[in-house]
């Protein structure tokens, strides 16, 4: 006590300065523009996005062109384990679904909650509801990727009016951990793949969008906006586009090589173990006479 009375007044104002200085890591309130910013603000995207690039429409059209499974395998191999979704319902099942992911996250409806959505929307000029909002900032080659935790009664994300909006604008489909509504009228739009949970005659009701082109989860797969969306009837694929040229260059190898397989196995002429999973000695050299008469496309 002794001690604090004799303090001059300079020291005693340096150490209440330090004192009022902001401790690392703790809460910073932010600006009302940067919390209805357009995109939800995410430090994890934040700290990958200087790795992360966008996904050329080169990159997309030779993805489109290989087998899902070539590119899961790639991405297994780097060490992405869980990035592939499976179970579920298709609109159009033989179109392949390829782009770059526009991500939304709902969580169930709450007074309190909703109150806050609209107050954010009115901020930031957007509009709260997001399958609505998705008919006016979509961009061409989107898909939208909608984290509504596997709900469907009361939890469709969109319906016909709606998802011709979002189609309207480009996007290459919609992959829903949700609901759809008005699914018959979907089945006509062979350009524009659906994946839903399961659909259901019930409007949205009950979930409400919070988080705009943030990271959400699709069952057991994390989606980072703009990774790169490839869907067919076996599941959809996500991933980072910064590993596409890596992907692609090693999963059209694979296609290559499974090319020699298939043409080898159809034959008598050598066993099934010498060609698969792994060529003999023998048949890889026959398959280096076969690549000077099956020169790779590109």
């Amino acid at each position: 006590m002794l001690c604090i009375v004799r303090l001059t007044a300079g020291t005693l104002v340096i150490l209440l300065s330090f004192w009022a200085l902001p401790i690392k890591g703790q809460s910073v309130s932010p600006s009302k523009p940067q919390r209805a910013s357009r995109n939800t603000y995410s430090p994890i995207t934040d700290v990958l996005n200087p790795k992360r690039t966008r996904a050329t429409d080169e990159q997309l059209r030779r993805l489109k062109a290989v087998p899902i499974e070539a590119v899961w395998t790639a991405l297994q191999s780097r060490g992405y384990q869980q990035c592939f979704v499976t179970g579920f319902q298709l609109t159009q099942p033989n179109t392949k679904l390829v782009g770059r992911a526009l991500t939304m996250r709902y969580l169930p409806v709450r007074p309190d909650l909703m109150e806050a959505v609209q107050t954010l929307g009115k901020e930031g000029d957007w509009e709260y509801q997001f399958n609505i909002r998705a008919g006016e900032d979509t961009r061409p080659g989107d898909v939208i990727v909608v984290e509504l935790g596997g709900a469907v009664d009361r939890a469709t994300f969109m319906g016909d009016v709606t998802g011709l909006g979002i189609r309207a604008r480009g996007a290459a489909g919609v992959v829903i951990d949700g609901g759809l509504r008005d699914n018959n009228e979907f089945l006509p739009m062979k350009d524009f793949p659906v994946y839903s949970r399961g659909t259901h005659a019930s409007a949205m009701a009950d979930q409400v969008g919070v988080d705009w082109n943030a990271p959400v989860r699709i069952s057991n797969a994390t989606v980072l906006p703009g990774d790169i969306v490839i869907g067919d009837s076996s599941g959809v694929l996500f991933f980072p586009p910064q590993l596409a040229d890596e992907v692609i260059k090693a999963a059209e190898e694979t296609v290559y090589v499974e090319d020699f397989k298939r043409e080898m196995i159809q034959g008598t002429k050598y066993r099934a173990r010498d060609i698969y999973p792994k060529l003999s000695p023998e048949l890889d050299r026959v398959f280096e006479e076969w690549k000077k008469t099956h020169p790779r496309n590109q």
